[in-house]
């Protein structure tokens, strides 16, 4: 496939237009069914900047960075704006079903889903992190399209907005509910990640790895684990309660402990090992775990 710039969306009339579709029946929100759908061969990649909600079946050929996802089974995927969406030379495959709601962020203007829409951490995640439905849930999901769909299509008057904003919110309080069920019936593929990121983390803390590279990032990790940040992150909070940033950090904790206890570094040096710039940094971050300052926990513990 060609590494070619993507192309860049900003509106839903120009979605339609690339589309050979007829004008949208709003300027700020569409929805198009996926069967039969054209697409432009010359564009191999998109950034939208608008929000995408997509449920395919029988696509395979569908990239997010630089993995490929098979959308034989039905599932759903979401994309914030700024996100890029690429294909394959051949374009749209020929037995594509589903549908793609897009949402330009001025209709959610003065709504309740204005700032909260910010909470939804899928929006997230990668393709290769999307959701698998059961044929109940993705009834559920196409009756509340089919919800939107009808207003969409009617009379724009004072309540479309309302309405089309209400089931909306709905269908991502259900999509939540859906990936907090796939993180559990997922739970063996989901325990190996936590695994390998526990040794990850683990071996970064016990090599030079700390003193060449500084302080451990949650990108660092997620990259390592070839998946986004966020669904590290929301996997984590799900097994242990814990997000990857605070798992992190207690290590860090922990090893500072150790290195209070067993040696006799002065606690510059010790935050200096453990990746800090400044030791005011450490300091702030030990007594807020902890509750007491560095030099009060080596003192407590002889």
């Amino acid at each position: 496939m060609p590494n070619a710039k993507p192309y860049r969306i900003k509106s839903i009339t120009e979605i339609h237009r690339l589309m050979g579709l007829p004008k949208p029946h709003h300027p700020l929100i569409s929805i198009l069914d996926l069967k039969g759908l054209k697409s432009d061969p010359d564009i191999h990649a998109v950034i939208f900047d608008l929000y995408v909600i997509s449920m395919k079946r029988g696509c395979d050929n569908l990239f997010y960075g630089q993995q490929k996802y098979d959308f034989d089974e039905g599932l759903m995927a979401f994309m914030s704006p700024g996100q890029v969406l690429r294909g394959e030379e051949n374009g749209v495959p020929p037995n594509l079903e589903g549908w793609m709601l897009f949402i330009h962020p001025d209709f959610l203007w003065n709504t309740s889903l204005a700032t909260k829409i910010r909470k939804y951490e899928y929006f997230g995640y990668s393709t290769n992190e999307a959701l698998f439905l059961s044929d109940k849930e993705e009834m559920v999901i196409n009756d509340l399209v089919k919800n939107i769909r009808t207003e969409y299509h009617s009379n724009i008057d004072k309540f479309s907005q309302d309405i089309i904003i209400s089931n909306l919110e709905t269908l991502l309080n259900y999509a939540e509910r859906f990936y907090q069920r796939q993180f559990i019936t997922r739970k063996i593929t989901n325990h190996k990640i936590l695994d390998r990121f526990e040794e990850m983390v683990n071996e970064y803390l016990s090599n030079e790895a700390l003193l060449s590279k500084g302080l451990p990032s949650v990108q660092y990790f997620a990259d390592a684990l070839n998946i986004s940040s966020k669904y590290l992150s929301s996997l984590l909070k799900q097994l242990t309660g814990q997000t990857t940033r605070q798992i992190i950090h207690n290590k860090l904790i922990d090893k500072a402990k150790e290195k209070l206890s067993t040696t006799e570094l002065s606690v510059s040096e010790i935050a200096y090992e453990l990746g800090f710039e400044h030791p005011q940094s450490f300091n702030k971050l030990f007594k807020s775990k902890t509750r007491q300052s560095p030099l009060d926990f080596r003192q407590s513990f002889n």
